[in-house]
């Protein structure tokens, strides 16, 4: 059976085209001119994009499957447009070992409705088994170089030195300086006990924590040669750490994520924990520097960061409210509020499957796998009307309205979303790598 999409304008690569895509056997079988198909989704009007591919989500399993799960978070980002995810090991047990690593798969292999890779997480005693990490299996290390959400703190100097030494696979860093950080706690302690507002979380995840890991991690794979991520940046003055131009051929790469594009220290006046993420949202000149850094091609990918958390834990003081929030299923719609659409694809489906190496995956060409998503540009996403596929429950964007709609997502050549509605049946694929070395 062959599915032909009509009258799509079809955005890849840079450009726009209006035409017909044909896909076949979970592929894409043709693009371009007048086709006919056994069934057609008629698209006039519509964006046709590659299914985005996010290098950095939290699905709380195994471990914590009482804020989120993978059956249910990959459900909400097919609804979101992202067809494909790359996992965090901070979970429980953490992704350290071999088997564990095996055991986020097999779970993924039943449950998941988008594809899936995970990444290998480093401690300050597992660096053999880093060296011996099934490369095949891993989308690359995870290293913790600031504490965050999980006891994953990576601080030992000759640990960091022979991660940074050794392994071939994307190391991808959180950097906040935790002793900053405390320094930085204390002193809001002490001026205001217990009941610090959230509006100090940027003053204590700080400029500085930020600047003092990150410039750590860019000095440490120039020395070694490293092909180092930096995740979720959230600084001007971090950019300065990085190059622009095309991505292709960088050895250091940097992402930042669609809340600290959408967002500045504004909100959390209104939405309190809800927003309260590590690295944490900064000022509205930190934003507007983002925003600028990725139109330059300073910044490589967006991502989100994906982290649920229930509402009664959200709920809590600034001390009590763990961070992270809950994104995938919204993530597209505020990034075409903000940038050209063909941006929006280069850096959320091109950029990841270039820097990962993921195999025909997160481009419009004949013979790659048909992860595609359908977007109304002129409809109108209310999210307080919409079903929350999270299984939090809840959403930091609740009262915003997106003037764009994603009205199909399309996994592995199936309709697996259609307007409001996740109708994937069958289990997704494990992302598969090109790694010439």
């Amino acid at each position: 059976m062959r599915t032909v999409i009509k009258n799509a304008r079809m955005v890849n690569e840079g450009t726009v085209t209006e035409g017909d895509l044909a896909i076949r056997d979970g592929r894409i079988d043709r693009i371009g001119g007048v086709i006919d198909g056994d069934r057609e989704v008629d698209a006039r009007g519509s964006w046709l994009i590659p299914g985005m591919i996010d290098d950095q989500v939290h699905f709380r399993e195994p471990g914590f499957e009482h804020k989120a799960e993978i059956a249910t978070e990959s459900r909400a980002a097919l609804a979101g447009g992202i067809t494909s995810y790359m996992e965090m090991p901070n979970c429980l047990p953490q992704t350290v070992t071999a088997e564990a690593l095996l055991d986020k798969h097999r779970r993924a292999a039943a449950k998941s409705a988008a594809n899936y890779a995970f990444y290998f997480g480093a401690t300050n005693n597992n660096l053999e088994a880093i060296k011996a990490v099934d490369t095949s299996r891993a989308c690359g290390v995870k290293v913790f170089m600031g504490a965050s959400t999980g006891d994953m703190l990576v601080d030992d100097p000759v640990t960091l030195d022979g991660i940074f030494a050794s392994t071939p696979l994307v190391i991808a860093t959180h950097c906040e300086d935790t002793p900053t950080i405390l320094a930085n706690e204390a002193r809001a302690r002490a001026r205001y006990g217990d009941a610090i507002p959230f509006e100090a979380h940027p003053e204590i995840r700080s400029e500085e924590a930020c600047w003092k890991s990150s410039s750590l991690a860019v000095e440490l794979a120039k020395r070694h040669g490293s092909r180092l991520h930096v995740l979720h940046l959230t600084t001007a003055r971090e950019m300065a750490l990085f190059e622009t131009g095309p991505l292709e051929g960088k050895r250091i790469t940097a992402e930042v994520c669609v809340h600290h594009l959408h967002f500045d220290a504004s909100a959390y006046g209104e939405r309190g924990a809800e927003v309260k993420c590590n690295p944490a949202i900064k000022n509205a000149m930190d934003r507007d520097a983002l925003r600028a850094a990725l139109t330059e091609d300073r910044i490589d990918i967006v991502a989100t960061d994906h982290a649920p958390h229930t509402r009664e834990e959200k709920a809590g003081s600034y001390l009590e409210a763990p961070s992270g929030l809950p994104l995938v299923q919204h993530a597209l719609l505020t990034l075409f509020d903000l940038f050209p659409v063909t941006t929006v694809v280069r850096k959320t489906a091109h950029a990841p499957a270039l820097r990962f190496e993921v195999r025909e995956r997160g481009f419009l060409r004949e013979g790659y796998w048909a992860d595609l998503v359908l977007v109304d540009p002129d409809g109108r996403t209310v999210v307080d009307d919409e079903p929350v596929f999270y299984k939090c429950g809840w959403t930091p964007f609740s009262g915003v309205t997106f003037g764009t709609r994603i009205t199909h997502t399309f996994l592995n050549g199936r309709l697996a979303y259609r307007d409001g509605e996740v109708v994937a049946a069958e289990p997704a694929m494990a992302l598969e790598f090109d790694r010439g070395g």
